[in-house]
């Protein structure tokens, strides 16, 4: 499935998990990075550089939606794929037999 087909599958699951995605010029704002989630007064905000390609994008949200439980949304089995592997690359990181940088929420 290409990023653009991604894209608003990955964005609708977001909204069902209760997760406010915006986009936001980041650059400008002196912040580097094209994005990540963080917890305002009890709610998850996605924050997305609104310049990030298609496929950062679907990068920055697949990292943020393996950090939730996502088995009661019915998602594709292209998308599961996605977060299954995100997950497994985030435990192995825990674990220590991997080297790749994570950002995002634990779990």
């Amino acid at each position: 499935m290409k990023p653009d087909q991604l894209l608003p599958i990955l964005e609708e699951a977001a909204g069902r998990l209760d997760i406010t995605i915006k986009y936001e010029g980041l650059a400008a704002s002196g912040v580097s990075g094209t994005g990540g989630l963080c917890k305002v007064r009890g709610q998850w905000w996605l924050i997305v550089d609104k310049k990030a390609t298609p496929s950062e994008r679907v990068a920055i949200l697949v990292d943020a939606l393996a950090g939730f439980e996502t088995g009661a949304l019915a998602l594709s089995d292209k998308v599961e794929e996605l977060l299954s592997a995100r997950r497994a690359a985030k435990a192995a990181l825990r674990s220590g037999k991997s080297t790749e940088t994570v950002e995002g929420p634990p779990g």
